[in-house]
């Protein structure tokens, strides 16, 4: 049996439970036709998981985990494709729920 790969101290990685949050949110989009593709960095400040309408775009939305912002705005954020701040918090359940509105439309 293979063991998993201790984290990297130097890096920022979202956990198995912040996961499952995303993932759920993601494939809410993916099933509603919205979203097609995702990317994960863990970098030395911040994990980012960006969302993509195709590959080869750029992300439509970050959601982000900063350590360092904890104790001051919240660790988690939501950031739109031009940089804008959609969301930012403690809960990152919470922090999700913001793009909860861009799945509910007028049905014509």
């Amino acid at each position: 049996m293979m063991n998993a790969i201790p984290p990297d101290a130097d890096r920022v990685v979202f956990d198995r439970r912040e996961l499952n949050l995303i993932l759920s949110t993601y494939g809410r989009f993916v099933a509603a036709g919205e979203w097609r593709d995702y990317g994960m960095s863990f970098l030395r400040d911040a994990a980012v998981f960006s969302v993509f309408r195709r590959a080869a775009e750029h992300p439509l939305y970050r959601i982000e985990k900063r350590p360092r912002l904890r104790a001051a705005q919240g660790a988690y954020a939501v950031i739109a494709m031009d940089g804008r701040i959609l969301k930012r918090g403690h809960d990152l359940a919470q922090v999700l729920r913001v793009l909860d509105a861009k799945l509910i439309r007028p049905i014509d």
